[in-house]
This record gives C-alpha cells, structure tokens and sequence, in this order.
C-alpha cells in the first residue's frame, strides 16, 4: 500500500488493511486537529486506490477481514470512486466482513437516501462520526462545522440506509460549558444511538488554533476530576439502546469498555473508584495521540 504523509485510524482498527482514498479532510476546520494540516484535500486518482488493493491482495488477500477507508472523511468521495473501491474489495478479500470510514454529518447529508444504501448494501457497513459534542455553543466554539441536530440527522439517515455508527466524544473541550457539554453529549448520544460510543481526551498540539489559544491563555485542559467528572455524566446520562462503550485511546487517564445501558452502574463505579483514587490512572508518559 502507498501512504502520504501520516495515516491515522481508529483503535479498533488496528487491525484492518487501510486504503488512503481522499488524501487530507475536506473540512479541516476543527480546532483542536492536526492531524490534516500538512495536507491540501484532494481524491486519490481511482486507478491509484484500485490499484493498491490489488497489491495488498497479492500479499495478503485471505487475510484481510476489515477495511478502514482512509483519511479524515473519506465518505465525501463521490459514488464514482466509492462503488469501484468496495467492488473491487469484495471481490479479492474473501473474507471480508467491515469496510468503515470516518465521516463529518455534512457528507452523510450532501448524500441521498439511495445512495447511502448502495453504499450500504456494496459493503460499506460503519461509519465513525466524531461531533465531539452535543452542546451547540461548544461546537460552534472548536469549528466542528455541524451542529448537533445535523448529527441526529445524519445518524437517522446511516441508520435507515443499513450502516452502522461510532459516535466519538471529546472530553475536556468545553472549558466553562463543562456541564453543558457533558449533559447534552450524553443526550446527543441517545439520540443518534451508536452501535458504538467512545470517549478521548483533548490534547492541546502545537500549531493548532487550540495552541493558539491555549498560548493567549484563552483555553485550559480542564484538570483530571473534571475530565472524569464530564465521562460519569456521559456515561450515567447517555441511553443508547445497546452500545460498545470504550475509552481506550491513548489520550484516555482511565481506560474502560463495556456495553451500555448493560454495564453502566459497573462503569459509573470504576470512575466513581477513579475519582475517590481508589483506581490508578494511566500515568502522563503513558498518554498520547
């Protein structure tokens, strides 16, 4: 596979073969973000994208189970290049079983409802949507670029077309909306309803307009018992119907996974346990992007 500049997945994509389709993100706003900076958005010439599949599969084509399209929001690509990338997947992985992709609210709506399900029914089965937020003024503050009933929006829409969805929230980001923001994420969540939700931490990198802010001391990232504060609300608050629940990133103090609603009072308890200091958190130098 060929790859330009850095690649970024999600953790539970560690395993997964990834195709670098779209080069960068055609939104790049979002302030707290670094991870497309040094890229222009551009779509990955088809024959390219085509072409790298057919070399992993040279390599490794009974290997393969999942496929994470990359980078920032790779749904945006038009059905012109999605359709070509998920036949030509399906025909030389034999066991593939996921292809996902992040996505911005934006492309899952600038999509028709019957386009969204032929991508669907070819293959694409999991989108990882990242509003970060539920709270409006917060998201109008870090430039995510959607509000939150375009979310809800646009995750009735992945829903009704057969796709799946990981919500990520972001702790930390809200500085005095703290309340606000983890309140009405948790209400973001149970509206979307995610087969899958997680939780990371801001991390303020150099160059961003965070940075920027955070410099002119106009941003904070909030202490650790705050930070911990606004997960138990997320966790407690948020009534998906039957979601994996994980905090495993590396930005993460408190690694956790479980299901809610099945395991949120055994959740609620680890980072009650957490917030007392009778559960360790993972120590600084073991923390990252």
């Amino acid at each position: 596979m060929r790859y330009e500049g850095r690649l970024y997945r999600p953790p539970s994509e560690a395993d997964a073969l990834i195709l670098q389709a779209t080069i960068g993100c055609s939104w790049n706003h979002c302030t707290y973000c670094d991870m497309y900076r040094d890229k222009s958005f551009r779509l990955r010439s088809l024959e390219d994208s085509l072409a790298d599949l057919d070399r992993a599969a040279i390599a490794c084509a009974d290997e393969v189970e999942k496929l994470f399209v990359a980078d920032g929001d790779a749904l945006v690509m038009p059905m012109d290049h999605w359709l070509p990338i998920l036949e030509r997947a399906r025909r030389l992985f034999p066991r593939l079983r996921r292809v996902s992709c992040y996505a911005m609210a934006r492309n899952v709506l600038a999509k028709a409802e019957e386009e969204l399900r032929r991508l669907a029914d070819e293959g694409l089965s999991l989108l990882y949507i990242g509003p970060e937020s539920g709270d409006d003024p917060t998201l109008k503050r870090i430039a995510k670029g959607d509000d939150a009933a375009a979310h809800v929006e646009a995750a009735k829409r992945a829903h009704g077309a057969g796709m799946q969805l990981s919500v990520i929230a972001l702790l930390g980001i809200a500085m005095e909306r703290s309340n606000e923001h983890a309140q009405a994420t948790a209400d973001l969540v149970t509206r979307m309803d995610p087969e899958f939700f997680s939780a990371l931490t801001v991390t303020v990198v150099e160059g961003t307009p965070l940075d920027r802010l955070a410099k002119r001391g106009r941003f904070e990232v909030p202490a650790v018992p705050a930070l911990l504060a606004e997960l138990r609300t997320m966790v407690a608050e948020a009534r998906p119907t039957n979601a994996v629940f994980r905090t495993n990133h590396a930005s993460n103090y408190l690694p956790l996974g479980g299901r809610l609603p099945l395991d949120r009072d055994r959740i609620v308890a680890v980072i009650d346990g957490a917030l007392d200091g009778s559960i360790p958190l993972r120590q600084e130098w073991m923390r990252g992007l």
